[in-house]
Formats: structure tokens, C-alpha cells, sequence
């Protein structure tokens, strides 16, 4: 059955759509994580942003594997080729995270919200180039399908 964003050529506004949840979903859970664990030292916010990276990109494999790419089966391997393609996002994520919370620090009036900031700053790279690594690595399943079964 056919929906308004059913056809291939939806699969990226399913994507975007799909990704702006994902998006404001993971900064809630590092913002709250930030919150939580703010007594635990100057970096606190990088134990924040790697727990709430696992937990982000799971409900982002299971998002994007429902309503995005649709496909069937293999959740082990798909999540581990998710996580594959995030964990580019992540070491990039490490490396840039304290030094843009350093530099936010300096230069804003409210030090304190320097790693809020910082992690919505560094969210939108990993936005636009995610979308191919997902679409070629992650879910690549589904375009061997779809050539076979155009109604899918």
C-alpha cells in the first residue's frame, strides 16, 4: 500500500524527517545527561555525551530501520553497521567536543552553557553526512530488495 512518503524517491524526506526526531531526541538525552551527571568534574559532559550516544544512536538504528529505509531482519548486524557509520561522529565528536566547549567557555558570557552549545553545533555535521553512510552502508540491504521488488 502506497503512502505519501512510500516511494524511494520519499526516502529522504523520511530521512530528514525521521532525523530532526533523532536529533532533537539525542541533545534532550545529552542535555539531561549533562544535567545529571554535572557533579562529576570539568568534563562531565563528555561521560553525558558518550552514554548518551549509545542510547541515541540505538533509537536512531531502530527509526531509521522502521520508517526510513524499511528493512527486514538482521538487527545485530544492521545496528553494528549503525554504529559503524556513527562512530566516524563520534571520534570526530571526542576530539571537537572539548575543544569547542574550551573555546565557548572563553568567549561566552554563560560558561556553563558552553557544552550545550557545543553539542548542537557539532550534531549538525554528523546530520548531512550520515544520511549516505546509512543509505550505503548501514541499511544497504534494502536497495538489492528494492531493485528486485519495486513495490517495497
Amino acid at each position: 500500500m502506497d503512502t505519501p512518503l512510500s516511494g524511494p524517491s520519499h526516502q529522504f524526506v523520511r530521512y530528514l524527517l525521521v532525523g530532526g526526531f533523532n536529533t532533537f531526541f539525542g541533545y534532550g538525552v545529552f542535555a539531561l545527561l549533562t544535567w545529571l551527571f554535572r557533579g562529576l568534574g570539568q568534563f562531565s559532559y563528555m561521560y553525558a555525551w558518550a552514554l548518551g550516544s549509545l542510547v541515541a544512536i540505538t533509537v536512531a538504528f531502530l527509526a531509521y530501520k522502521w520508517f526510513v529505509f524499511r528493512t527486514r531482519g538482521n538487527y545485530l548486524a544492521e545496528w553494528l553497521r549503525c554504529f559503524g557509520v556513527y562512530s566516524g561522529g563520534m571520534i570526530f565528536g571526542a576530539t571537537a567536543m572539548p575543544i569547542t566547549v574550551t573555546i565557548l567557555r572563553h568567549s561566552l558570557k554563560d560558561p556553563a552553557a558552553a557544552p550545550y552549545i557545543a553539542a548542537a553545533l557539532l550534531t549538525s555535521v554528523t546530520v548531512v553526512l550520515s544520511f549516505f553512510g546509512h543509505r550505503r552502508f548501514s541499511f544497504r540491504q534494502v536497495m538489492a530488495d528494492r531493485q528486485q521488488d519495486p513495490e517495497r
